[in-house]
């Protein structure tokens, strides 16, 4: 439903945008075929006009007056009321691209996001397995508000930046898009897990070139379809993953579905996926062994002849948090699918999604962290207590300012990763960055947020913990960007193994951090090189190791950017501080007040 509860959309409307802050409609972009009626979906909308004035919520009741409640959380444009984002962004921003992510923060800190974002989390998807007169579905229904997400994402391309061909955004397309990730995982992080694996698989399709000839161009219109047919008749398509099995998860190699390749060229695979995310999406990169060993594979919803494929959707799982996304349990029935790349390669040739796949957890997390900040510095600036603002009370200006170091690092770093991996392909420099950072940055980010989130929480009292607060949601998907992709010990792992194989990525690394840091950076360094030496005697010290490089990345990301009362902090209390295990301990000579207002300005 629309902000002033109208139908979201009917059949045979055509598509249109409502700016949601003047009401005013502006049509979409003329499709590549006329869709059919049943195409219509939540975005998609009717023409809505402006609501009329409400009446205000009934405060008085006759035994009580509703006071000192803050004003709901909503109507900030993310992007704009965000200086250390757009200081990040720096040299990459123009007038346009500033304007159009301008739009893209407008609409996603909208009271209609919101509202989107809470109605597909309290509406979880559903599978079909059969229809009424028994025949097989194997189909996924989603709540009209997780379209509507799905198509704003894919409009804004964050679905297929690696398959993006195109001049305009050249040298800075990365950075670009993980500022629009970050800021619409603020609102609602579930949907963008089909829009992540599809941008990831556009790195693995071009290892076959007929595949990524078929597929390819379909990312690109920017169009999202969630109707149920081959992807031939769509107007846009996503892709998804199925690589783990019930008998092994990082374990690759412990697989054992099976495909065999038939006279066509094509493959037949038996066998099952423990975890199949999006299970609605049009195809699924793969993994299955052949007699060379596990080889990538591309296996779409329906076959060259229009068919429904061989894919049993068994059952969705029941997640801890990310409710507005399906996660699904499958059995391959000898389902067709095309090869990606050398038999007995497999795992080799989805590397290739690995790193885009460990930034965007980062940048999820980096996200949900400063949500949760915003709502509670909203709510502690409007919530009286002991006469005066919760604000100004020395205790939780403190802890809130100590909150906001860590959300203001993790945001610098992500932003210098995906900058990273825009210069990745032209400076050695930052292809070391990129990988020794990446797992670095998603072990620390990642594991941080659940305890930033709670103690946000913790700032709204009991408003916070329950489920008419966002804080509760955001709380509960904080996991599991740490656990996917790689938990914290493979991140750990993963960066001594770099460091292993490839050993003047450090020295590169370590050079540009004691550039930024200044004065601190000789102190910094001679720790990351103790750490890196001791791994080799004892890998059961990789996470000292991968946190310590996280830690120092940050405030070097944040030196470069952020105003100096920021970095200095940051760098005093967690380079050079004592080991703390709650927030709230900060020297009292940091300007705190003035940190929190130039972090988070008031409407």
């Amino acid at each position: 439903m629309t902000e002033d509860g109208g139908q979201i959309g009917g059949p045979g409307e055509q598509p249109a945008e409502r700016n949601s802050e003047q009401g005013e409609t502006v049509k979409a972009e003329t499709p590549i075929a006329e869709p059919p009626k049943e195409l219509v979906d939540v975005a998609a909308e009717k023409t809505v006009e402006p609501p009329a004035a409400q009446e205000p919520p009934i405060a008085v009741f006759r035994t009580h007056r509703v006071t000192n409640q803050p004003e709901p959380y909503q109507g900030y444009n993310l992007f704009d009321s965000d200086p250390l984002l757009v200081a990040a962004l720096g040299k990459t921003l123009d007038e346009g691209v500033e304007v159009e992510l301008s739009a893209h923060g407008r609409f996603w800190g909208s009271q209609e996001a919101q509202d989107f974002g809470r109605l597909a989390n309290r509406n979880p998807p559903a599978l079909n397995s059969y229809d009424a007169y028994g025949h097989r579905l194997d189909t996924v229904d989603f709540h009209p508000a997780y379209h509507a997400m799905m198509r704003r994402s894919a409009e804004a391309g964050l679905h297929m930046v690696l398959a993006d061909d195109g001049e305009e955004r050249r040298g800075r397309r990365h950075a670009l898009r993980a500022a629009q990730y970050y800021v619409t995982a603020q609102t609602e992080i579930g949907h963008l897990c089909p829009i992540t694996m599809t941008n990831a698989a556009c790195a693995v399709l071009p290892h076959e070139a007929s595949v990524a000839e078929e597929w390819l161009p379909r990312i690109r219109t920017r169009k999202y379809d969630h109707r149920f047919r081959p992807a031939s008749q769509k107007l846009g398509v996503t892709l998804g993953m199925g690589l783990t099995e019930k008998q092994g998860g990082t374990d690759l190699r412990q697989i054992t579905t099976r495909a065999e390749q038939v006279e066509d060229g094509s493959y037949r695979i038996v066998g099952h996926k423990w975890f199949f995310s999006a299970p609605m999406s049009d195809a699924f990169v793969v993994l299955a062994k052949t007699k060379a060993g596990p080889t990538a594979f591309l296996m779409p919803r329906f076959k060259p002849d229009d068919s429904v494929n061989e894919l049993r959707v068994r059952r969705l799982k029941n997640k801890l948090g990310n409710h507005s996304n399906a996660s699904s349990e499958v059995e391959f029935e000898g389902a067709y699918a095309e090869r990606i790349g050398e038999e007995g390669k497999g795992i080799r040739t989805i590397l290739d999604m690995v790193t885009p796949t460990r930034i965007d957890c980062a940048l999820g997390s980096a996200a949900l962290m400063r949500a949760g900040l915003a709502r509670a510095v909203h709510h502690v600036r409007q919530r009286q207590a002991f006469g005066a603002p919760l604000a100004d009370l020395p205790l939780m200006a403190r802890v809130i300012g100590d909150m906001s170091l860590d959300v203001a690092a993790a945001t610098a770093l992500v932003i210098r990763l995906a900058t990273a991996m825009d210069r990745a392909g032209e400076s050695p420099a930052d292809a070391a960055y990129l990988r020794i950072m990446t797992p670095a940055a998603k072990y620390w980010i990642c594991k941080m947020a659940p305890a930033l989130l709670y103690e946000a929480m913790e700032c709204l009292g009991g408003n916070g913990y329950t489920e008419d607060f966002d804080l509760a949601r955001l709380y509960r998907e904080a996991p599991v960007n740490a656990i996917w992709e790689g938990s914290g010990n493979v991140m750990a792992l993963d960066v001594v193994r770099a460091l292993a194989k490839e050993p003047d990525t450090l020295d590169l690394l370590l050079e540009e951090l004691e550039h930024s840091l200044g004065a601190t950076g000789p102190v910094s360094i001679n720790v990351l090189r103790a750490a890196a030496k001791a791994c080799i005697d004892d890998p059961g010290s990789s996470r000292i190791l991968t946190e310590q490089l996280a830690l120092t990345a940050a405030a070097s990301a944040l030196r470069e950017i952020a105003p100096a009362v920021l970095s200095d902090a940051f760098i005093e209390s967690r380079l050079a501080g004592q080991w703390r295990t709650t927030y709230g301990m900060l020297d009292p000579r940091f300007d705190l007040t003035g940190l929190i207002d130039w972090l988070y300005p008031e409407k």
